[in-house]
């Protein structure tokens, strides 16, 4: 109980004044975006956990995991493994492959264009997200500040033994945090987005780690060769693999 009341203490004390220095928080986020967004070739892996709010006010939170490659402006490979659905979608600079390996089935659509158009593209006509797309955009910064109307320097925090610097952001129906490493790579090392409009607040947690940037990658690493005993299907079926299994109630924005 004393600890509680500790707690709760800090959590009603005035904000410290490095807390409201909105210029080095957005300074930080700026020269995270600008690394990120020069490195031609790189790859990361990553997990996530997204809560839901059922009907019954219950929170729950479903986890996956995966692994990134891209080589911009048009290529990558993203999987994404959890415990209702195993997906990977692979870009050859022509054509997207959304492939759906625990139903055997893989969807194929042109896609000629920018990474950026290829995320837009897999959410308005598959409602597809990619874990982390906004990060990997060829201007970050720009869509991660879109709405903001605060913006904090927390401090730093350490992430999987990586000291990084904290910084908070408000928008009109979320709040998200990001932790960027500290040093002459400042990688984006953990992402949490708190959907302030669904009741409960359901959060969506990014963990990114063993960032490799350069390099050369090999030359099938975007090549898609569709398994045996899989189906070319439309890609308006694939509406079943999502990170959450069908009937619950989505929360967390990603």
């Amino acid at each position: 109980m004393a600890r509680l009341a500790t707690v709760v203490a800090i959590a009603g004390a005035p904000a410290s004044a490095a807390w409201a220095d909105e210029g080095e928080a957005k300074t930080i986020l700026k020269a995270m975006a600008d690394y990120v967004s020069r490195q031609e070739n790189l790859s990361l892996k990553y997990d996530t956990d997204i809560e839901v709010v059922t009907p019954a006010v219950e929170k729950i939170q479903f986890s996956a995991s995966g692994e990134v490659t891209m080589s911009r402006p048009n290529k990558f490979r993203i999987s994404r493994t959890g415990g209702y659905a195993d997906v990977e979608l692979v870009s050859d600079g022509s054509t997207v492959t959304v492939h759906d390996s625990g139903g055997k089935r893989f969807a194929q659509v042109s896609g000629s264009g920018s990474f950026d158009e290829v995320v837009d593209r897999l959410r308005t006509e598959a409602s597809l997200e990619l874990p982390g797309a906004d990060l990997l955009l060829s201007k970050p910064y720009e869509e991660l500040m879109a709405g903001v109307l605060e913006s904090k320097h927390i401090g730093r925090g350490v992430i999987e033994g990586v000291e990084c610097e904290h910084l908070a952001f408000r928008n009109l129906e979320t709040d998200w945090q990001i932790w960027v490493e500290v040093g002459e790579r400042p990688l984006p090392r953990k992402y949490v987005i708190t959907s302030k409009a669904v009741g409960a607040a359901p959060q969506y947690t990014l963990r990114l780690r063993d960032w490799k940037t350069g390099g050369t990658l090999a030359p099938d690493a975007f090549a898609f060769k569709p398994p045996a005993g899989s189906s070319g299907v439309a890609i308006t079926l694939l509406n079943d693999v999502d990170e959450i299994p069908a009937g619950v109630v989505p929360g967390g924005a990603k």
